[in-house]
């Protein structure tokens, strides 16, 4: 088989460092600074692991000698890992505990935003294990909890909002009794409410749009006695995240609200004060938004969403007819 380009890349690279006259530290930051080149833009999962070698030559090279650059080369090859396709758990494992090593030696030498992210990232490592139950979904919230403290919406409002969404998220795959369940689902309701006290629509305007998109889907599947008034409360929310959100600039963002909107609108009576009574314009409503979103994902070859949508357009049309 050829080298690829990416392979040759790292040969040489390997090759110029170790006939440099550079010192031994400024070695291991050239290692690390092209493995962050090749993680940041990969072209192919190649390029990936190619990353996760420099890494690893690199950390190999720091032996006990230089501690703040070892747990860099860890998170780094943590983080590369964590990106890299992968059908089971073994990478994300590598990535768990190359955090847990890491992270004691960054909250000590290195700058807390530093720290911080690498928790951000370790809780999401985490929150990839719950569903093997391989690790605790209550941990991956206190990593995002750890991040907040230095995240904050005021110097950090990126940040802030995705680590507040996360969380909400992580709320949501809590396993709890089903009589529980309101509990976990009011807790996501509660996290994302909190974000958009801080999170703006002029200052953070993408970040709001996936806030209130996701705020909406908490609320439309909250378990509640107030279903009708969940539901009115969600398209409220899918119509701010839609002030942002549009077909030209961020189509499979759009694509994505416009469904979760034709879903609230599916169960949502025409008049609120007779609930009992037909709902032909919202269904009307919802078969446009399904239409236009199925349409979206086609064009974009995003084929698992455009077959649900699909099914969601014939079963509109069922409910039209009925």
């Amino acid at each position: 088989m050829t080298p690829s380009i990416t392979d040759s890349a790292v040969k040489a690279a390997i090759a110029a460092i170790a006939s440099e006259s550079a010192t031994m530290e400024e070695k291991i930051q050239m290692l690390i600074e092209i493995a962050q080149g090749f993680q940041k833009k990969p072209k192919t999962a190649q390029d990936l692991r190619n990353a996760v070698s420099l890494y690893y030559r690199a950390y190999e090279m720091c032996g006990e000698e230089y501690p703040l650059l070892r747990a860099r080369a860890q998170v780094g090859m943590a983080g590369t890992l964590q990106a890299i396709p992968d059908v089971g758990t073994e990478l994300l494992l590598q990535a768990k505990v190359g955090y847990e090593e890491a992270l004691p030696t960054l909250q000590k030498l290195a700058l807390p935003e530093e720290a911080a992210e690498a928790q951000m990232n370790f809780g999401l490592v985490l929150q990839s294990l719950v569903p093997f139950n391989l690790a605790r979904i209550t941990d991956s919230i206190q990593a995002y909890h750890e991040a907040l403290r230095v995240f904050t919406w005021q110097d950090y409002p990126q940040e802030y909002a995705i680590l507040y969404n996360n969380i909400a998220i992580a709320y949501l795959s809590m396993p709890l009794a089903s009589e529980r369940e309101y509990l976990r689902q009011g807790l996501a309701v509660q996290s994302f409410e909190v974000a958009l006290k801080h999170i703006n629509l002029i200052d953070h305007p993408r970040e709001y749009a996936m806030l209130q998109n996701n705020l909406g889907n908490a609320l439309q599947y909250l378990v509640s006695s107030h279903p009708l008034e969940n539901n009115l409360r969600a398209i409220a929310a899918y119509d701010e995240a839609l002030k942002v959100r549009n077909p030209k600039d961020t189509p499979l963002e759009y694509a994505n609200t416009i469904s979760n909107k034709a879903n609230a609108l599916f169960n949502l009576p025409d008049d609120p004060e007779k609930p009992e009574a037909i709902n032909s314009n919202n269904l009307l409503q919802a078969h446009t938004y399904y239409q236009e979103a199925w349409e979206i994902f086609t064009q974009y070859e995003q084929i698992e969403q455009a077959e649900i949508v699909a099914q969601a357009l014939q079963d509109v049309e069922a409910e039209m007819m009925s």
